[in-house]
């Protein structure tokens, strides 16, 4: 699970699994959710974005009953591309932004097995970069929703001030947005790499989870200290490679251990202003 650059739980899992095996998936949002309502705020709306590997009735049913919201992809069977091309053009709404322009419909569908109908947001893009895409090479997005739907985290949104995300046009823009969520897994490879040093099991596992740990106090790191001088959302290795990979010695000298760099090092990289940064860390704050 990932909030912004921030890996805030993670499961281990053999490979042969799927994403969603099991209940992991149910077990971890609520947990999150429980610890996000207790440690933090109780009416705070929470929305989860998801891709279509969590396309899953039970998941969606626990969602509506943690009064929380959902963006999730769906898969598209032939009976919805067979509803959806019996749509006439002129009933095709149009979203833009500065990059993408998406013709989309929106409708309920409830599958076979499913105890309700739910909100479905059926739309297409029309440019790949910047190609205008021809009508039959448009690649399908289905959005399964509750938000909108009248549910306990609309008021949320409402009394938090974001009720325009409730909007068709508002939502698929947030559920695309769901690319930069990618970036936190990117970074995490760069940290660790994809090839963990191990072949049991239980040594990956115990491994993987120091590792979350550690790239948390990565993340920290940059947010904390860093700042001036290397970008946030930089990679492990610009990081290493901008900072920590300099030029220097280490002396003692009146009984006191310095480190000396040259001082064109020493302007660009702000060590002074960044030394201070270490001695005087942000408070924490502590919730009762």
């Amino acid at each position: 699970m990932v909030y912004g650059r921030i890996i805030v739980d993670g499961v281990f899992r053999a490979g042969h699994h799927h994403s969603n095996h099991k209940k992991s998936t149910a077990e971890m949002v609520k947990h999150i959710v429980n610890l996000i309502r207790k440690r933090y705020r109780a009416d705070v709306p929470i929305i989860i974005r998801q891709d279509s590997g969590y396309f899953d009735q039970k998941l969606y049913g626990l969602y509506e009953e943690l009064d929380i919201g959902y963006l999730s992809g769906g898969k598209l069977y032939k009976e919805i591309k067979e509803y959806v091309a019996q749509w006439p053009a002129d009933q095709w709404a149009t979203h833009r932004n500065d990059l993408q322009e998406w013709s989309y419909v929106e409708f309920g569908d409830r599958r076979k097995n499913w105890k309700r109908f739910r909100r479905v947001i059926y739309c297409r893009p029309a440019y790949e970069d910047q190609q205008r895409l021809l009508e039959f090479a448009r690649p399908d997005t289905l959005i399964y929703t509750n938000l909108g739907t009248g549910g306990a985290v609309d008021l949320m949104l409402t009394e938090a001030g974001s009720a325009d995300l409730l909007s068709p046009s508002s939502l698929i823009g947030c559920y695309h947005g769901r690319g930069r969520d990618e970036l936190g897994h990117c970074t995490l490879k760069d940290f660790i790499d994809e090839q963990l040093p191990f072949k049991r099991f239980q040594q990956k596992h115990a491994f993987y989870y120091t590792a979350l740990i550690a790239f948390a106090l990565f993340e920290s790191f940059k947010s904390d200290i860093t700042g001036p001088v290397v970008a946030i959302t930089a990679y492990p290795t610009t990081l290493r490679r901008s900072l920590i990979d300099v030029a220097g010695k280490i002396v003692t000298h009146g009984g006191r251990v310095v480190l000396k760099v040259s001082g064109s090092v020493m302007t660009r990289l702000r060590l002074e202003e960044l030394w201070q940064r270490c001695r005087s860390p942000p408070p924490i704050p502590r919730f009762a």
